[in-house]
């Protein structure tokens, strides 16, 4: 153990093994799918460990950038390869999952873990309004294709596939003015008070830059592999359980995605770090709706299997509802542990409400 905590690389090779696992088991689906969730969910927690180091050295603002980029790194692998399987009802259902997940399930956490700690925790109330605006215009870019789709009945579907691309390059290009605002001109509003409640203890200083990126580039190496056995088992799992490809995908897939940020976002609110939890959770959201599902978009194009941005009517009100209680908690700029029961509260009731979902 104390070599593998001298040297953190290695910590990758104990999952080396799991794919001649996974060989062994190829006869059943399910234990595939079990196994390769549970190579995934530490592998994701390595990549959380990694930028938590990094986003040390650079402030809350970039180093919320890096844990949402780099903790939706398995979301976007699982998604890429759901997505070359022609999985596209699974795909839309892990955007929609990732989307609430970050905003209910990872901040409601980060929200009760810090507030358990902290009866009052402050963040940037306008970086925080202007993170719950974006979430609110990713909304309308998901709520319009359902509209159109509503209103044009019986119309060629090409337009609908039309109208998907160009919501989707107007959504991609907001987001690199997002990153704009938040890096250049106003990166003030996303420095953090550098409240820092518990030093660390003597020799934690962490990896270096140089490990924390080679740990990062090896994590996701693995987690493509790992959702590759994934994706292929998620039929038949789902079948075995008597699931539906959309409550696999909202909850099963978006979870074990989005692991990475459930570690660093709820350990940052402990610290009472809640500028960066903040950016981590609802900006990982953001990057969901706004980068990874534009790029799977037009991912899809060039593998002659289009998809488009018509999620079901559930998941344009589950995501709606989400961005309306997360604008509300966000607006006075302090949070307590209730909030986060709040938050819980609604991913729960929704998650009922996807598995019973015919």
């Amino acid at each position: 153990m104390g070599f593998l905590r001298a040297n953190p690389l290695s910590l990758l090779l104990v999952f080396v093994p799991v794919s001649a696992v996974l060989e062994l088991v190829h006869a059943n689906a399910t234990w595939i799918f079990a196994a390769s969730a549970l190579a995934i969910i530490p592998l994701a927690g390595l990549m959380g460990k990694a930028t938590e180091y990094l986003s040390e050295k650079m402030g809350a603002g970039i180093g919320g950038l890096l844990n949402a980029s780099f903790g939706n790194a398995a979301e976007l692998i699982i998604s890429l390869m759901a997505l070359r399987r022609g999985l596209h009802e699974v795909v839309k259902a892990s955007i929609t999952g990732s989307i609430i997940g970050n905003i209910l399930l990872v901040l409601g956490l980060s929200l009760l873990a810090g507030g358990l700690k902290f009866e009052r925790q402050m963040f940037n109330r306008t970086a925080a309004c202007m993170g719950a605006t974006l979430l609110t215009l990713s909304a309308i870019g998901l709520v319009v294709p359902a509209i159109f789709h509503m209103i044009v009945r019986g119309a060629p579907a090409n337009h609908e596939q039309e109208l998907s691309l160009e919501i989707a390059i107007v959504l991609f290009l907001t987001y690199l003015l997002s990153l704009v605002f938040a890096l250049r001109t106003h990166k003030h509003l996303y420095a953090g008070d550098g409240v820092h409640t518990e030093d660390k203890p003597a020799g934690a200083a962490g990896w270096s830059k140089a490990t924390s990126v080679l740990v990062l580039l090896g994590s996701t190496a693995f987690v493509a592999l790992m959702g590759e056995f994934l994706v292929g088992a998620v039929e038949h799992t789902a079948e075995t359980f008597g699931m539906t490809k959309v409550f696999v995908g909202v909850i099963l897939v978006a979870i074990i995605g989005n692991a990475a940020e459930h570690s660093t976002a709820v350990i940052m609110a402990i610290r009472n770090q809640m500028d960066l939890a903040m950016n981590i959770a609802i900006g990982s959201s953001i990057q969901i709706a706004l980068f990874v599902a534009p790029l799977l978009i037009f991912i899809s194009y060039f593998l002659g299997q289009p998809m488009d941005l018509l999620f079901t009517t559930f998941e344009v009100i589950s995501i709606g509802l989400a961005v309306g209680i997360v604008s509300l908690i966000s607006m006075d700029g302090e949070s307590n542990w209730m909030e986060g029961v709040q938050l819980i509260a609604v991913y729960v009731i929704l998650g009922m409400a996807f598995y019973f979902l015919p």
